[in-house]
């Protein structure tokens, strides 16, 4: 009887996962483009302090004025826009993924996670909580589906410096206006580039969260239901 109810369980809880290994790749390809886009954007950042503020001053001249931009200068929105829509796509894939090892976390242990559900989108905008709330979560999916287990390292790492980047009003969501920011580029380029490699770090360090907090739950699922690996295969595993 007993047994009977353990082989009807296995599948049963498997149709509850959600696809995680493709989630997973698309994620931190995500991770890695975004970073690629931030070491584009510093490199023109680099290439308007050596060229120098032109004569004529910085583009947004104060009360609503601004002089038309220069072929560098427009270059530069050029990059920055393709480096939003980038982070804009890293965005939508990582909020996706949290989901996923959230739920799955759930459905695997049975636990609840320590965090609600509306936290995985209000967790990166509401103040203070901003600071631990993300990171809150993708430990939490990472510990309960495989307790006992250490924290991965790159989990940490990329934390720290998205809020070094957050915290220093110049990370990957600037407070600034693109003209500002070559104004900036042009008298105090070097806080710029410091946030843009906190930034950069950060996204090469999620990828690797991503995959590490992916392969320990691939891993579980498939310890935990070798009876339904066509079920496994066909959708938690293999996406």
């Amino acid at each position: 009887m007993n047994e009977q109810i353990v082989e009807s369980a296995a599948p049963s809880r498997s149709l509850g996962l959600r696809p995680i290994v493709v989630s997973g790749r698309l994620t931190a390809g995500s991770l890695l483009l975004a970073g690629l886009a931030w070491v584009v954007r510093a490199g023109w950042e680099v290439r308007l302090a050596m060229a120098g503020e032109p004569a004529s001053g910085p583009p947004d001249q104060g009360d609503g004025v601004h002089r038309a931009l220069n072929g560098l200068e427009d270059s530069y929105h050029l990059v920055t826009s393709i480096g939003g829509g980038a982070a804009f796509l890293c965005a939508l894939l990582f909020l996706s993924w949290m989901w996923r090892v959230r739920d799955n976390a759930r459905v695997l242990t049975g636990q609840p996670p320590k965090y609600a559900g509306i936290w995985v989108y209000l967790g990166w905008l509401v103040p203070i909580v901003n600071l631990w709330f993300p990171r809150g979560i993708v430990a939490d999916a990472f510990r309960t589906t495989a307790p006992g287990r250490k924290l991965p390292v790159s989990v940490n790492v990329w934390w720290a410096l998205w809020v070094i980047g957050m915290l220093g009003g110049v990370g990957i969501m600037y407070r600034d206006s693109t003209d500002k920011l070559i104004a900036r580029a042009y008298t105090e380029v070097w806080p710029l580039l410091v946030s843009d490699a906190a930034v950069i770090g950060a996204a090469v360090a999620g990828a690797f969260a991503v995959r590490a907090v992916t392969a320990v739950q691939v891993e579980r699922i498939r310890q935990e239901q070798p009876g339904a690996a066509a079920v496994s295969a066909a959708g938690a595993v293999e996406g």
